[in-house]
């Protein structure tokens, strides 16, 4: 391996870092000074480049306010592993979403929402969207178009 590529668990855990940090609306500099660093070292970290060391990866737990074991979940009942984590292979649709500007905007409105009952209801809501999207793709006839082709003819 080469001594100056990123570790890929250094990769997931400065994603990780970025995710959340992006989800709060922190920048890099606002963490880099909570946690006394520049913000450089806050790309870094996020990139991979540089590790982090577990007294560091706690104060940013802390300022992130997750545990720090939320920098290595891959899911709710793994720890982290090192399949799948190779840079060419590995894509995440929930970390490309929440990098994205309508995901990070939802997820900052979604968190805005203390009642239970409202957060059940946007998330029936949601699902209900997804599955009439989905009902619409399977109700489109491939034939449709062939007998509109033989309309004109």
């Amino acid at each position: 391996m080469n001594a100056k590529a990123p570790n890929a668990i250094d990769i997931y855990v400065g994603s990780r870092v970025r995710m959340r940090r992006l989800l709060l609306g922190f920048s890099q500099e606002r963490l880099a000074d909570q946690i006394g660093v520049t913000f450089q070292q806050v790309q870094k970290y996020e990139k991979g480049m540089n590790r982090i060391g577990a007294s560091r990866l706690q104060k940013i737990a802390e300022v992130l306010a997750v545990p720090p074991s939320f920098f290595f979940q891959q899911d709710a009942a793994q720890p982290l592993s090192l399949e799948g984590l190779e840079p060419s292979e590995n894509f995440d649709p929930v970390g490309e979403f929440l990098r994205s500007k309508e995901g990070l905007a939802l997820n900052r409105a979604f968190l805005k929402i203390t009642d239970p009952t409202v957060r059940e209801k946007v998330l029936s809501l949601v699902k209900a969207m997804a599955q009439a999207g989905e009902r619409r793709d399977l109700d489109v006839d491939p034939a449709s178009s062939e007998t509109g082709a033989t309309l004109e003819a």
